[in-house]
C-alpha cells in the first residue's frame, strides 16, 4: 500500500469512526445503552488505526504526522477506559485525558496546515482539523463535569440528565468532531488527488522531452555516418 492510499484509507476509517462514536454518544430512544457503548468502542478503535494510517502514510517528519500520532495514541487512551476494569473515576480521568491528547493532536496538525493557506485543500483541512479540536475539547469538559459529579455524590442524576439531554456537551462535542473528520476527508482525497495529477502532469511532459529529442539523436548519427562514408 503507498502512501497516498494509506493518507487516504486512514481518513476514511478517521472519518467513519468518529460517526459512530458520535451516534454511539447520542441517546437516541430506538439504541439500547449497551449497544451505544459498543458503538463508542467501535468508533474509537476505527479513529485510532486511521489515524495511525494516516501518520504512516506522511513518509517524513512533519507536523502533521505528529499530530496523527498524537490523535491515534488519544483514542487508544479512551479505548482503555472503555474497555479495562478500572474504578469509574480511573476509567474517567482516562477518557478525559484521550480526548485532551485528540485535541492537542489537532492542534499540531494545524500547525502544518497554516503553512499553505492559499491551497483551497489546506482550507479544508484547516477547518475540519479545528472543528475536531472543538469538539474533543467539548467531551473533555464534559468529562470533566462528569468527574466533578462523582466527586459530591450526585453522579447518578448526572448521569441521568446526560443521557435524557441530546444537546449535552458530550454529544455536541461528537458531532462536531465527526463533520471536522468528514471535511477534513474530503480536504485529503483533492490534496491526495491533485498531487496525483501533478506527478502525471510531469511524468508526460518528461516524455514528451524524449520525444523530441530522440529525432535529434537520430539526426545526430545520421551525420556521423554520411561523414564516415564520405572520407572513408
Amino acid at each position: 500500500m503507498d502512501n497516498q492510499l494509506k493518507e487516504i484509507f486512514g481518513a476514511w476509517l478517521a472519518a467513519i469512526g468518529t460517526v459512530t462514536a458520535a451516534v454511539g454518544s447520542t441517546p437516541f430512544r430506538s439504541l439500547g445503552e449497551n449497544f451505544r457503548k459498543d458503538l463508542n468502542l467501535i468508533g474509537n478503535e476505527l479513529q485510532a488505526v486511521g489515524n495511525a494510517l494516516e501518520a504512516d502514510g506522511q513518509g517524513e517528519e512533519n507536523l502533521e504526522k505528529i499530530g496523527n500520532e498524537l490523535q491515534s495514541v488519544g483514542n487508544v487512551t479512551v479505548i482503555s477506559g472503555l474497555v479495562i476494569d478500572f474504578k469509574d473515576i480511573t476509567q474517567q480521568k482516562l477518557i478525559i485525558s484521550g480526548n485532551w491528547i485528540q485535541a492537542l493532536g489537532g492542534a499540531t496538525a494545524l500547525g502544518d496546515e497554516f503553512q499553505d493557506t492559499s491551497d483551497i485543500n489546506e482550507i479544508y483541512n484547516i477547518i475540519g482539523n479545528l472543528l475536531q479540536v472543538i469538539g474533543n475539547s467539548l467531551q473533555a469538559l464534559s468529562g470533566i463535569n462528569e468527574l466533578k459529579a462523582s466527586y459530591i455524590d450526585n453522579k447518578e442524576s448526572f448521569e441521568k440528565e446526560k443521557d435524557n439531554n441530546i444537546w449535552s456537551l458530550d454529544v455536541v462535542g461528537s458531532w462536531i468532531q465527526a463533520i471536522g473528520s468528514v471535511i477534513s476527508l474530503i480536504g485529503q482525497i483533492q490534496e491526495e488527488s491533485e498531487e496525483q495529477s501533478n506527478e502525471n502532469e510531469e511524468n508526460n511532459s518528461e516524455d514528451s522531452d524524449d520525444e523530441q529529442d530522440s529525432p535529434i539523436q537520430g539526426n545526430r548519427r545520421r551525420c556521423k555516418n554520411v561523414i564516415s562514408n564520405k572520407y572513408f
